[in-house]
């Protein structure tokens, strides 16, 4: 069994924070011992025994933490059991249909064997941050798009597999 699990995430607003932190919470349930951290903060990977990595999405490419996290630790990664996850279609088109990786984190799978990959929900509120983030607000499209169960029953996919190794 896996001793000790990283959950690593890039995040603007916070909420892709709040998805790191729900499946944290889950693998902790299930017995492993879990940190959960901004990417920008992690400077060595050698600890762990295995890898979550989650980005918002923006314009088409991850939060750019988890790009530069990934690029920085590829070698330990490739040893390691990885599994992305990415957040953000504002529309419920992520409880909808299963929504594959963007390119630039679909290279970056294929590259470390990373297990697998899920786009969750989004979520933009009041108050967040980005001329951009803003402008989605005012036009009335902004929303909380986060799919919490399905956020939990990936994490227990995850601890179940990291219980077989």
């Amino acid at each position: 069994m896996t001793d000790t699990v990283l959950v690593t995430y890039g995040t603007t607003n916070g909420s892709t924070a709040e998805i790191a932190e729900a499946v944290a919470d889950v693998l902790r349930k299930s017995g492993l011992t879990v940190e959960s951290r901004p990417a920008r903060s992690v400077t060595s990977v050698s600890r762990y025994d295995a890898v979550v990595v989650g980005g918002g999405l923006y314009a088409g490419r991850w939060h750019k933490d988890a790009r530069r996290f990934v690029r920085r630790h590829p070698a330990v990664l490739a040893e390691r059991p990885v599994w992305f996850f990415s957040s953000g279609p504002l529309d419920a088109s992520a409880s909808e249909r299963d929504i594959p990786p963007v390119a630039g984190v679909r290279r970056a799978m294929n590259r470390l064997d990373v297990r697998d990959h899920v786009t969750f929900g989004g979520c933009l509120e009041e108050g967040a941050k980005g001329r951009i983030a803003g402008m989605i607000l005012r036009s009335g499209k902004g929303g909380d798009f986060r799919d919490f169960g399905a956020i939990e029953a990936w994490a227990q996919d995850i601890a179940g597999a990291l219980a077989r190794t």
